[in-house]
């Protein structure tokens, strides 16, 4: 209840402080904000559609000059495009955390020190956040740990035992990356499981189709796995099809993701994937440009809001697939 009472206050004040399109008294003629957006992977991927699909909305909402910035999920990229965007001099700029406090801390300060409104998305910086919040450094996406261990806890309440043998296929050599699979480990582990980590190497991160052999291979070495959980978007997107190439049936693996892309939806659909994380990445492309728009306009502080509380499951995939569908889940 009390979540609910704040939702509606900050719809609120963005009800009343939002651009009515006909601006009076010129001092509302506000110019046109530039702002550069990192988005993650690939332009239309399904772990980015709905992210860009929102910043695009809040862009025309607020009259925001968007430049989308994506990096194939590679952190180095990421820390060049920020480069490449401080030194366009833009309005603002939104960033993700997956380089760590340490790398991006220079160049946040560097884009501060310019003037530059700098928040983030998908993945915080809760050091550089706490920091610069009072500058409009905000956080727009899940709690990673906690997401991660509501994926993990889905999974045991889809059928799992003590005793069962689990996975958990993820990035687990970054740090940054490693959060929320952290989170599913620890949710099977509680409860009882033995579960294995494996590393996604960068090859399978950029291509997740790659991630097919892997885990293929796995499942024939490993006959009595009984779970297999993941936070990567487009690995879970590969699921069903790993399952269908090793002659698994739906149900004989309990399969916990994340993010809900057409493949996601069809495995949920077909009994394949048993749950998965949503982070409604919509929201996160929506509101760091609102964000900009309200420290620019009104020195609105860093807001930081948690876009990812549930999970899809077989039992309401039916509600929410034409929304997937349609990029806006």
């Amino acid at each position: 209840m009390k979540r609910l009472s704040v939702l509606l206050v900050v719809m609120c004040l963005v009800m009343v402080l939002a651009p009515s399109g006909q601006p009076s008294d010129g001092a509302e003629a506000q110019d046109q904000l530039v702002v550069y957006m990192q988005m993650g992977g690939t332009a239309g991927d399904p772990s980015t559609l709905a992210r860009t699909n929102g910043a695009r909305a809040a862009a025309e909402h607020y009259n925001i000059d968007l430049r989308e910035q994506y990096s194939g999920w590679d952190p180095q990229v990421m820390i060049t495009q920020f480069r490449e965007a401080i030194a366009a001099n833009p309005d603002g700029i939104v960033i993700m955390g997956h380089p760590g406090e340490d790398a991006m801390r220079p160049l946040v300060e560097e884009a501060i020190a310019a003037g530059i409104v700098v928040t983030s998305n998908n993945n915080p910086l809760p050091t550089l956040q706490a920091e610069y919040q009072t500058l409009g450094f905000g956080y727009a996406g899940a709690d990673l740990y906690a997401g991660g261990y509501l994926t993990g806890q889905s999974m045991v309440a889809a059928g799992l035992e003590p005793g069962d043998q689990a996975l958990v296929y993820d990035i687990w050599h970054q740090e940054g990356r490693s959060v929320s699979a952290q989170g599913v480990y620890d949710a099977l582990v509680d409860a009882g499981l033995e579960v294995e980590q494996l590393d996604v190497s960068n090859e399978v991160d950029t291509d997740a189709s790659l991630a097919v052999p892997v885990l293929t291979a796995y499942l024939e070495a490993n006959p009595d796995l009984r779970a297999i959980g993941t936070q990567h978007g487009n690995i879970t997107s590969n699921l069903m099809r790993v399952l269908q190439e090793a002659g698994k049936d739906p149900g004989d693996i309990i399969v916990g993701g994340i993010d809900l892309s057409p493949a996601t939806i069809e495995g949920i659909e077909e009994g394949y994937i048993s749950t998965s994380f949503d982070q409604v990445l919509f929201l996160q492309g929506y509101y760091p440009l609102q964000q900009i728009w309200l420290t620019e306009n009104y020195l609105i502080p860093g807001l930081n809001i948690n876009t990812g509380v549930g999970t899809v499951t077989p039992d309401n995939i039916n509600e929410i697939a034409p929304l997937i569908e349609a990029g806006y889940r």
